[in-house]
């Protein structure tokens, strides 16, 4: 095994494209978040969300059953899945990026300890997957659809990577290696099998074991796995990405994280290969979805049937399916995309669904989970519980969305800046300290900023090249009205292109950068062809949606109608939800006449008048909204996040 010796430049975060990479920016080299908000929520994070991960994993099984395929337990196979092992997985590749942030002696003698027991586990031929070593199905890779096993393996690959970058050691690179080998002997032309696993994961994992060992094979196996899907081999389902190759898709199907782990795969692939047709797809793809199965949280699934994305246009409210996992996969894609092609508006996506979408996967405690995440959860609504309950759960049978949250947080720097040769991106607006090479030549900022409270975001240049200008772009959100922005206390020209606010100018150590971006309150509406929210605005300040809750709505949330014409109005409250401004609009309840049994009624018009049909405006206080991350974190009720106007 020949592994890559990275210089000190090079990035040591989850996507690490390789010398020869055809994209346009580079993930920063120096990514560390300070303060403020992330830091607040990482915080919470490295101290009750990973260190609770060993457990949690021990309660629901997932570390006796490795332990039975280690030989070292005896007992009865507990899990319930073929896809217990990744749940380990997940957990060992947040610790391993925590472990690179900051040195933890108790965390890293879990990682060695739950390394060791994986190494153990592991199949003398590099097979390792406990659910078919336990005998509980057929046999190796004879449920391809369902089996999960190279689904397993790609969680496996992106610990092991992380833990190499992290810390340096080998152990369980090794052990991913040896399963890598064991695949790619497998899988392939003229290899025992031709067929791919029905949950994508392994092949942008394979792309990023190319990228750290140099193993060329690696990466061809990969795009093997991409262009193997959609031609009928798993039964032709768009559950599986087995309907349509991708390279013709022309909007996203099936199972939303399936198809998300797909695409950031194939954009990893148009990333090393330089395959424009791959490239092509990627955007077609992100564009329709953004355009057409998108919720205005960044969240995407739209049934609770098979996890699917649903029709276009068909974004229900309370059966919203919202995975966490969908978000983080979202994630993952954009950031490809955002690396890629340069361009603003994949980090645009990212941010909405950063501050929305995903953190609302996650209490403030860190303790409790939510994996769906519906926009509406309406007055006397019976939960069955289970891992669709609209309550926050402190673990899950099928527990894929809380190790997912935690390695996303626990990597989250380095979705935050890039660099090319003639400059540094800030995609995010996070305090912190973020630089790279610009060609040979470092360049770092170092950025303060209560976002997302307040617009004010301050950017220092700490260091540059001396020789020559070079560009510092900062991104003007999509949701923005307006902004402007000083250099070195000067006004400046501050229009962006194509979402980026580019500033050119021969840098000097110690010059500030100062953006202000508008931040007022604002109401939204849906696509009209919508059906669900038509007639219906949410409210929106800077990246966060916000939602009405019943604990801060009394009298209940299906009866409210919001006053469009009124003023929305912000107050900050740091004693409430970890310290939130909530927004105030103008309302009131409607109250429909009810005297009699059928609940449905004539319509007033030209030709029609029934007394009966005209509603009672019953005035009521102004209408109280929280961001949605924070929704359902005081007690179980009401929440909505769109709302009638009439």
């Amino acid at each position: 095994m020949s592994h890559s010796n990275p210089s000190p430049h090079v990035p040591a975060g989850p996507v690490r494209p390789g010398p020869g990479a055809r994209t346009v920016l580079r993930p920063a080299v120096t990514a560390d978040i300070r303060g403020g908000f992330w830091r607040d929520r990482r915080e919470v994070n490295a101290r009750v969300g990973i260190p609770q991960g060993p457990e949690l994993l021990e309660s629901a099984g997932n570390l006796h059953d490795l332990r039975l395929a280690a030989g070292k337990a005896e007992g009865e196979f507990r899990g319930d899945y073929p896809f217990m092992d990744s749940d380990v997985h997940k957990w060992l590749e947040a610790a391993s990026w925590q472990l690179g942030h900051a040195h933890d002696p108790a965390l890293a003698a879990d990682v060695e300890r739950i390394t060791a027991l994986v190494a153990a586990a592991q199949q003398p031929d590099g097979y390792l997957n406990t659910w078919f070593q336990a005998g509980k199905g057929a046999g190796r890779y004879t449920d391809l659809r369902w089996g999960h096993e190279l689904y397993c393996a790609g969680h496996l690959i992106q610990a092991a990577v992380a833990h190499h970058r992290s810390t340096g050691d080998k152990a369980l690179l090794e052990v991913a290696v040896r399963f890598a080998d064991q695949i790619d002997a497998t899988f392939g032309p003229d290899k025992p099998i031709d067929g791919f696993d029905g949950h994508p994961e392994v092949e942008t994992a394979l792309v990023e074991l190319y990228r750290e060992t140099g193993e060329r094979r690696y990466l061809d196996l990969a795009a093997y796995f991409v262009d193997r899907h959609g031609h009928g081999l798993l039964g032709g389902e768009a559950y599986c990405q087995d309907r349509v190759p991708l390279r013709e898709q022309e909007n996203v199907e099936g199972h939303a994280v399936r198809q998300l782990y797909l695409l950031a795969a194939a954009a990893d692939l148009a990333a090393e290969t330089g395959d424009g047709e791959l490239l092509a797809a990627c955007e077609r793809l992100w564009t329709a979805m953004v355009a057409t199965k998108t919720h205005v949280t960044g969240g995407l699934g739209a049934h609770h049937d098979e996890e699917d994305f649903g029709d276009p246009f068909e974004l229900p409210n309370e059966r919203a399916y919202c995975e966490t996992c969908a978000a983080v996969a979202s994630v993952h894609f954009g950031w490809r995309m955002a690396l890629l092609t340069g361009r603003a508006r994949y980090s645009d996506l990212i941010e909405r669904t950063l501050f929305n979408g995903f953190l609302a996967g996650v209490s403030l405690d860190g303790e409790r989970w939510l994996y769906v995440n519906p926009l509406q959860v309406r007055d006397g609504h019976t939960d069955t519980g289970g891992d669709q309950s609209a309550r926050r759960t402190r673990w899950f049978r099928c527990a894929c969305c809380p190790p997912n949250v935690m390695r996303l947080l626990a990597s989250l720097e380095h979705y935050v800046a890039s660099t090319d040769a003639g400059g540094l991106q800030l995609h995010q607006y996070a305090t912190g300290r973020y630089g790279g090479l610009l060609g040979d030549a470092p360049a770092a900022v170092r950025v303060e900023t209560d976002f997302p409270w307040s617009g004010t975001v301050r950017v220092t240049v700490e260091e540059g090249p001396a020789d020559r200008p070079w560009t510092l772009s900062l991104r003007v959100p999509q949701w923005c009205a307006g902004h402007r922005v000083s250099v070195a206390g000067q006004d400046v020209p501050a229009a962006a292109d194509d979402g980026w606010l580019r500033l050119e100018r021969a840098w000097t150590a110690g010059e500030e950068v100062v953006l202000e971006l508008d931040m007022a309150p604002r109401l939204v509406e849906a696509d009209p062809r919508v059906d669900a929210v038509r007639g219906c605005v949410a409210i929106e300040r800077g990246p966060l949606v916000y939602c009405l809750e019943g604990v801060d709505n009394p009298g209940g949330l299906d009866d409210v109608v919001l006053d469009p014409t009124g003023p929305l109005t912000e107050e900050e409250h740091p004693e409430l939800l970890g310290g939130v401004t909530t927004v105030t609009a103008a309302g009131y309840r409607r109250t429909l006449p009810n005297d009699g049994w059928w609940p449905y009624r004539t319509t007033a018009g030209p030709a029609h008048t029934d007394a009966r049909s005209t509603p009672r405006h019953d005035a009521g206080p102004a209408l109280t909204a929280v961001p949605y991350y924070s929704w359902a974190n005081r007690e179980d009720g009401a929440m909505r996040v769109w709302v009638p106007t009439s």
